[in-house]
């Protein structure tokens, strides 16, 4: 990632007159790739129009010859993805009264420099129109069984900023993340420059300082905190730390000075979805939350010019956000960065990550036509709502965890197994480990299962469970974890009687220490249903499930993700014993749950999608079979390893709907995929790689 580029923005030039092969054409694409990360570059008009029109999820920006503009233009100016347009040639000056006919050309250039200052500027507009927001209802909606509900990233990043503060960052942290910007930017030589002097001078300014400097660190930190980027994160976490560090410090000095002593307005203006604007129009009362890094201005001109309309999207709309801060009654940091800022004339006024506010109203702007005003308040201390709901998310994630390790269990928590293993690998390297450690061990036997790396997971297990096996008692509920941990990694490698063996073995133990609807007597119900359910014994699978459900749901919220576990087992049961609609009931309620409670693109979706299509495959609703094998594979794609065992059975079923649609080419391509993915990780007696294989032989026949 560039901290300079454009986000999530696809760069197009377009010009019959390059020559490839020139220094100039060398030149110029080095230029552009100073501020975007994708660029195609086409000769032949007909071929660029044909690839724009195939890209449906990327914002799309066209730098076009002044030659070929007036025709191509016009033909193109509607496509919904075309985001800009910039008219680019030594004769572009002659398309400028043309071009003032046409909403999405943002100007006509004769020289590469002006381009790319232009795109920088559009670049921080996208940025400020980015903002991760979060949205919770008012005391009425905010219960203790409501606390999954709320949007993950609002979670996720309260989480996030507890944990980042109470971590011990070093020097060598800096000094990863510097190697890390020099290989992504090793082709920028201006960029390697301002890298170079980010190492040399870093302790020598405030980190606000760093952060107000032209699309340096501001765009980098607050897209990876809008994308929840655990990998960004985890590298620039020294600089969060001491971002909101600085901010508080700066917040003290102000506040203790009377810079902030009654209240005063401050101003932001950004281009937000219509559907966003209804969601804080029902919300009105409720809290809105800012995720990432908030810039606000003293100056209301100055947010008006971001909060103009965009023609081109009839989904956006101007927003001006009017904030009040009473400072006497917040303890949120904010400060004022006029005299630290590296831009002076924007009055800005940055408020701490996470920081949340009180929807007081919702209308349309009596100032300017198209646009909204948005009126908030900056939340206090005595605010019930927002009190009932950060106790309750510190007290469900892993209080009694602090710093790294903390870290680590939020990563498994966001499916990032892993990022988890980099941070326990990093733990076991301390001095103070040296010896082993039996929590370590067991972070990383859980890393490996997660990765589909079983035998090494196994390794892990065993070496914790010899330590604890010599510490605590042979009963110790200690032991318990390890043996149900080693049984699920039994049931994964296919032997399901050794699994069922150490579960239950974690079962008897807990069952002497814990109270029949504990949580964690659930978790052991539903593996032990799992492997029976594989096992093809389902009415011990069905009553091992409904067991833990009735545990989960006296002891969870409505919305935990441990309940969307039970449902979607107990639907995978009922679809195994060919009772689709009721299959259907349960895996359709753990789908809305995992929605509600985990973030995009977890791993678990893929299980409920998986799932789901097997139901329509036995019903032989093909399509609907392979609209959800598709969308459960493309999650795995990028969650998992290329070499991840789970791969193969996503593989495998799209393949089986493609053979039952009498489509044996494609069919044959997936059984190649799954078999293929299988061998890399998988023994070649185990089950699934032989029905893998089973499946290829069988569709090679049919040719």
């Amino acid at each position: 990632m560039n901290e300079q580029m454009v986000p999530n923005i696809l760069l197009i030039w377009l010009d019959n007159s390059t020559d490839k092969n020139s220094t100039k054409y060398h030149n110029m694409i080095t230029q552009f790739k100073s501020v975007a990360n994708t660029i195609e570059t086409f000769t032949d008009s007909d071929q660029c129009v044909d690839f724009l029109m195939d890209i449906c999820d990327r914002n799309i920006i066209l730098i076009i010859s002044d030659a070929l503009c007036i025709n191509i233009v016009p033909l193109i100016h509607n496509i919904i993805q075309l985001h800009t347009i910039f008219i680019f040639g030594e004769n572009a000056v002659v398309c400028e009264q043309w071009a003032e006919n046409w909403s999405k050309i943002r100007g006509v250039f004769t020289q590469v420099t002006s381009i790319c200052q232009s795109l920088r500027t559009l670049a921080g507009e996208l940025e400020q129109n980015a903002t991760s927001i979060s949205f919770m209802g008012t005391s009425s909606d905010i219960t203790n069984k409501k606390l999954n509900e709320l949007d993950s990233s609002f979670m996720y990043t309260q989480i996030l900023k507890e944990i980042l503060l109470t971590i011990n960052f070093e020097q060598i942290h800096l000094q990863e993340f510097i190697h890390y910007c020099r290989v992504v930017s090793s082709n920028d030589f201006s960029k390697l420059k301002d890298i170079e002097k980010f190492e040399q001078k870093y302790r020598d300014e405030r980190p606000i300082w760093w952060y107000s400097r032209e699309y340096f660190l501001y765009s980098w930190v607050n897209r990876a905190l809008r994308l929840m980027d655990v990998e960004v994160i985890l590298r620039m976490g020294f600089y969060i730390k001491d971002l909101l560090n600085d901010i508080e410090r700066l917040y003290s000095e102000q506040f203790h000075e009377h810079r902030f002593n009654s209240s005063f307005t401050v101003y932001r203006g950004q281009q937000l979805l219509k559907a966003d604007i209804d969601q804080m129009t029902k919300n009105k009362g409720g809290l809105i939350c800012f995720n990432n890094f908030l810039s606000t201005s003293e100056t209301k001109g100055v947010s008006f010019i971001f909060a103009d309309p965009d023609r081109n999207n009839p989904e956006l709309v101007g927003v001006l956000f009017v904030i009040n801060v009473d400072p006497s009654k917040s303890t949120t940091p904010f400060a004022s960065i006029r005299d630290i800022s590296h831009h002076k004339d924007e009055d800005e006024v940055i408020f701490s990550m996470h920081s949340v506010f009180r929807i007081r109203d919702v209308m349309p702007s009596s100032e300017y036509k198209g646009l909204y005003q948005v009126n908030l308040t900056l939340t206090n201390d005595n605010d019930q709502d927002l009190r009932v709901l950060s106790d309750r998310i510190s007290e469900e994630t892993f209080p009694n965890s602090i710093g790294w390790d903390r870290l680590g269990q939020l990563l498994f928590l966001m499916g990032h197994p892993d990022k988890a293993q980099k941070i326990y690998d990093m733990l076991l390297e301390q001095p103070m480990n040296k010896d082993g450690n039996a929590s370590l061990y067991h972070q990383l036997g859980l890393a490996k299962y997660d990765q589909g790396k079983y035998r090494e997971a196994i390794i892990y297990y065993e070496k914790s469970l010899t330590i604890k096996q010599e510490k605590f008692s042979s009963n110790h509920p200690y032991l318990a974890t390890s043996y149900n941990n080693i049984g699920n990694v039994y049931g994964n490698i296919g032997d399901h009687s050794k699994a069922l063996s150490f579960h239950k073995k974690a079962l008897e133990i807990q069952q002497q220490f814990l109270p029949s609807n504990h949580p964690d007597v659930a978790k052991y119900y539903n593996d032990i249903g799992v492997v029976y359910d594989i096992m093809r014994e389902y009415s011990k699978a069905l009553e091992c499930h409904e067991k833990a459900l009735k545990i989960r749901q006296q002891s969870l919220s409505p919305n935990h993700p441990d309940l969307a576990r039970s449902y979607n087992n107990i639907g995978g049961v009922y679809s195994d014993k060919g009772k689709y609609s009721t299959a259907l009931s349960y895996l359709e309620k753990g789908l809305e749950i995992r929605q509600r409670s985990l973030p995009p693109n977890h791993p678990d979706f893929a299980k409920s999608y998986n799932d789901i299509g097997n139901v329509y495959a036995k019903k032989r609703d093909f399509l609907k079979a392979l609209l959800f094998f598709e969308k459960a594979l493309e999650v795995q794609q990028k969650s998992l390893p290329s070499n991840h065992p789970e791969l193969s059975k996503y593989y495998s079923n799209i393949g089986l709907v493609y053979e039952s649609m009498s489509n044996y080419p494609v069919a044959r391509l997936y059984y190649e995929y799954a078999v293929n993915a299988g061998k890399l990780s998988l023994s070649s007696n185990h089950p699934n790689l032989i029905i893998f294989e089973k499946n290829l032989d069988r569709v090679n026949r049919k040719f």
